[in-house]
């Protein structure tokens, strides 16, 4: 076989042996741990860029892998389409810059950050590959118990109580994703998706029932991933707790949830431009909107920018929420490329906002703890040591640009990718092809959109104006340029997207017409057929002269 069939499981082993090497050092040698993360995270950006220049040429069914070599209807197995392949990307992106910016400070402030770390990117990885509802649960416990960990880092009561609500949260959605997974193996007789979709139509009335009822307990366990409104109420004081390189890691976590939605959605649903098995209807759309409501409702009502971009998480899940139940494979795709958008802006957010505080006083006990970790008590002090970094000349002018590459994002103003993103989401759902019915699900999506847009101008405006033109006492914060840089390369590949926006545009909009055209990715599937192997040879046994064994 040859060794490039093997990428398809390397984003997953990569993870698993460098987190379990590392946890053999049992915390004792940081530098040889953030050396081994370093190098595993760089080399699943690698393996994701080869994946994606790999499907991207193939068709919508992609590469499919069997662990073990069985067929796919009794073993596990993993699928590397367009999707999934973006996904890896997306997060392999997020983990190279977030490292980058932990290892100038924010891994000290914990023994088994590093661990913990190449654990979580092994569950998103998985869950983005697998292709079973079961190793889809399997992955989702790995990345969440990972992830409870990494919320915990650099303790303090603030992230110890909001780590508390989101572990709580969680395993209330794990169980809810058990039941469901019972009741869809109880009934359809597999949870291989792929086989699902294939065994749907044979159910008895009474079965297809108890079926539906599985996939939709599954969805409400999606729903929590994804914070829809009113189950997402956990998520903006999480993040906004949450160091800031692990909340910008968080950014792609909701995203797994909109993932499994549109996985699982479009292979189930009834018809091939919605998801309503899954979520009944249009329920899923009206639930988009009011999550972006509530969001938008969060972020004009923060007073601190932590939170601002907590609730912004929101408003980019709601967005995606909103469109993919709407459906439609322009509109998708225009999801697809929003999701992208968003999430590196989310993510850049989070990182800016810990550099753009830090000229400032401690205002609460996360940044005490984080001094503990040096061993300082005074913030002065870790300025006067250096531990932090130098004053860089017009650090402010950098940093105020930065914010204002963010604010222009978020808000979807042109001419950068959030722009691209909501005018390929709005030109889509206004188009003339649509009914009467439709046409008002489309207007209200189209109008909270737009709204959800001047709420994070006015909000991000005013964040602006106080921490850049009102603070004229503030004292310089000490940057390094490792913690600008990771910033940088997430502005710089929105930047990239905004000048390439019609080649990300025809991938998008490629992936989004595999998932609504399911059959290629069923049938690549059932077609993989098991690697010849050579024949398992056993000596040959001796018997006696009846017949029977010595």
């Amino acid at each position: 076989m040859n060794w490039l069939e093997h990428l398809t499981v390397a984003p997953i082993l990569i993870p698993l042996v460098a987190g379990a090497f590392m946890l053999l050092l049992d915390g004792r040698n940081r530098a040889v741990a953030a050396v081994i993360n370093g190098v595993a995270t760089f080399t699943l950006l690698v393996v994701a860029i080869m994946l994606v220049a790999l499907e991207g040429g193939q068709d919508a069914g992609g590469h499919v892998y069997l662990l073990g070599n069985w067929p796919a209807q009794f073993g596990i197995v993993l699928v590397a389409d367009r999707l999934s392949v973006l996904m890896l990307l997306v997060t392999a992106i997020l983990g190279c810059t977030t490292l980058l910016f932990a290892l100038a400070r924010w891994d000290k402030a914990g023994s088994y950050f590093h661990p913990l770390f190449q654990f979580l990117l092994m569950g998103l990885n998985g869950a983005f590959l697998t292709g079973d509802i079961f190793n889809l649960f399997v992955f989702f416990e790995v990345l969440l118990a990972a992830s409870y960990g990494l919320a915990l880092h650099g303790s303090g009561p603030a992230r110890v109580k909001a780590g508390l609500h989101y572990i709580a949260i969680n395993l209330v959605a794990a169980l809810l994703f058990l039941i469901g997974a019972s009741l869809i193996y109880g009934t359809a007789g597999t949870l291989n998706m792929a086989a699902l979709a294939t065994r749907i139509a044979g159910l008895p009335a009474d079965e297809r029932l108890l079926f539906e009822i599985g996939v939709a307990v599954l969805g409400v366990a999606f729903l929590v991933k994804s914070a829809m409104w009113p189950i997402g109420f956990w998520l903006p004081n999480t993040y906004a707790a949450a160091a800031p390189p692990i909340a910008a890691m968080f950014s792609i976590l909701t995203k797994v949830g909109i993932y499994a939605v549109l996985r699982l959605g479009f292979l189930v649903s009834s018809s091939e431009d919605d998801v309503s098995l899954l979520f009944g209807g249009n329920w899923l759309m009206v639930g988009g909107i009011a999550t972006i409501l509530f969001g938008m409702i969060g972020i004009m009502a923060s007073q601190e920018m932590a939170k601002l971009a907590g609730f912004s998480v929101l408003v980019s899940s709601g967005t995606l929420l909103a469109a993919i139940g709407y459906g439609g494979a322009a509109v998708t795709g225009g999801a697809l490329f929003y999701l992208v958008s968003s999430t590196f802006a989310i993510a850049a957010f989070f990182l800016l906002i810990e550099l753009v505080e830090r000229g400032r006083a401690p205002a609460d006990d996360v940044l005490a703890v984080t001094l503990e970790a040096y061993g300082l008590d005074d913030p002065d002090e870790a300025d006067d040591s250096g531990e932090v970094g130098i004053a860089i000349p017009a650090i402010m002018a950098i940093l105020g640009s930065a914010f204002i590459a963010c604010a222009v994002l978020l808000s979807g103003l042109p001419p950068l990718s959030g722009f691209v993103a909501k005018f390929a989401i709005l030109s889509a759902l206004v188009e003339p092809t649509r009914g009467p019915t439709e046409s008002w699900g489309a207007w209200a999506v189209f109008a909270t959109i737009l709204m959800s847009g001047l709420a994070t101008l006015i909000a991000m405006t005013r964040a602006g104006i106080r921490t850049f033109w009102a603070s004229i006492d503030r004292d310089l914060p000490h940057v390094r340029v490792v913690e600008l840089a990771p910033v940088a390369i997430l502005l710089f590949l929105c930047i990239a997207l905004t000048v390439q926006a019609g080649w990300a545009m025809r991938y998008m909009r490629m992936t989004a017409e595999g998932l609504a055209r399911p059959g290629a990715y069923i049938g690549a599937v059932f077609a993989a057929p098991p690697a010849q192997t050579e024949p398992f040879k056993t000596a040959p046994v001796a018997t006696t002269a009846d017949g029977g064994t010595p």
